[in-house]
């Protein structure tokens, strides 16, 4: 029998290894588990290798939860500048791109090795790989069998992410914890995801794949799970379908059997160069082929699919009647189109759903029917936009775990 711990983390990943090293340089005696044999893999292939760690940005309205009061107090407690004066201390350095975004220069595995640092500093035991056999609660003690043998805690932690990428491991035993003592979960699906489509819907865009575009992009309903969204973002055609962050953005709002709606010309309103009112009443362009004319605001590419598939192909600006110019601004400004579903789990970058936040405490994160089990990150039902949010909702989360531990 091991000496008895102040905590347990189920988890070896970003929200499992901060709150290791917090709760740990706070004096606490803590063992971090996990069944993988090397630690942090989805931080290091995280933003194409370079960790989108955090986003200056990052507030509530970046989060997407049945309850979406939650996060107010742990993002409050430990915003993304705490984040990064950690990051700055241990003199990473890093660039912001599109809308806050921040990212390692050099390699996500700094922040991987920041974090094992940081748990060296509190004296954190990790322990991997080792498998978790059954976690029980006798009395006021936490009882975690392992492969190992038997470790007692005053508190357990379950950090063990979501179901993205099953080759480095995901699982959603986190989730089947919550179940065992009685906490309601949200049904997981993937976000942050691809979008496919079936032939019939696609057939106009698939010889376009490679092809990336500015657009605007509204999904859900005002009455669905999440409400409804608007994002202006780049838009990637591939084989499969549609990608890109204007896509990832949408599809954790989009619901089976909705269609999205796509404003090609979004971007030229937003631009100010030229507005797109004045691209289909301009008398300059009456003897220039529709194609042409469209080719001055989107990809040629784009363009001529646009014109063959509003039969304007070919045609003059002049001889295109009033109303088929409108019909024309409407496809290309509410383009709908029906999703037949989303490339899964291998392709998502993060999990939707998760432990229902009702029976958590925000300050927390500790259950509320079970004193002592705690649940972060990303296996609560607190999903962040792309574009570093689940990091720092994995830093928040950890922080106020660690400070009531």
């Amino acid at each position: 029998m091991s000496k008895t711990w102040d905590a347990v983390i189920i988890g070896g990943g970003a929200a499992g290894l901060f709150c290791a090293g917090v709760a740990g340089q706070l004096g606490k005696k803590v063992l971090v588990i996990d069944h993988a044999s090397v630690l942090g893999e989805k931080i290091r292939i995280s933003g194409g290798g370079r960790c989108n760690f955090t986003n200056i940005h990052s507030s509530p309205a970046n989060f997407l939860s049945l309850n979406p009061h939650f996060v107010k107090s742990a993002l409050a407690r430990y915003p993304s500048t705490e984040f990064i004066k950690l990051i700055q201390s241990y003199r990473i350095a890093y660039h912001e791109k599109h809308q806050g975004q921040l990212f390692c220069d050099d390699s996500a595995k700094q922040v991987v090795e920041m974090l094992m640092s940081e748990c060296a500093r509190g004296n954190v035991t990790i322990r991997h790989p080792a498998i978790i056999e059954s976690i029980a609660q006798e009395g006021n003690q936490w009882l975690i069998n392992t492969n190992t043998g038997i470790e007692k805690s005053k508190s357990v932690v379950m950090a063990t992410g979501g179901l993205p990428v099953p080759a480095i491991g995901a699982t959603a035993y986190s989730l089947d914890i919550a179940k065992q003592f009685g906490l309601n979960v949200i049904e997981p699906r993937p976000a942050l995801v691809p979008l496919s489509f079936t032939a019939d819907a696609f057939s106009s865009l698939s010889e376009l794949a490679g092809l990336s575009v500015p657009i605007g992009i509204s999904s859900g309903l005002k009455s669905a799970r999440y409400g409804a969204c608007h994002f202006n973002e780049d838009i990637l055609i591939t084989h499969k379908g549609l990608s890109g962050p204007a896509i990832l953005q949408a599809s954790s709002y989009w619901a089976e059997s909705e269609p999205i709606r796509i404003d090609w010309l979004a971007n030229i309103d937003q631009s100010g160069a030229v507005r797109c009112d004045e691209i289909f009443n301009n008398d300059e362009h009456r003897l220039k082929l529709t194609e042409t004319i469209l080719a001055s605001v989107l990809p040629q590419r784009l363009a001529k699919a646009f014109a063959e598939q509003s039969n304007l192909h070919g045609r003059k600006w002049v001889e295109v009647s009033k109303k088929d110019r409108q019909v024309l601004k409407e496809l290309l400004t509410n383009w709908s189109v029906k999703p037949a579903g989303t490339l899964g789990w291998k392709k998502a970058e993060v999990m939707l759903g998760g432990v229902s936040t009702k029976d958590l405490d925000g300050q927390t994160m500790m259950s509320r029917k079970h004193q002592g089990l705690y649940f972060i990150g990303e296996c609560v039902d607190v999903t962040g936009h792309l574009g570093g949010h689940n990091f720092q909702w994995a830093w928040a989360s950890g922080f106020a775990c660690a400070q009531a531990i």
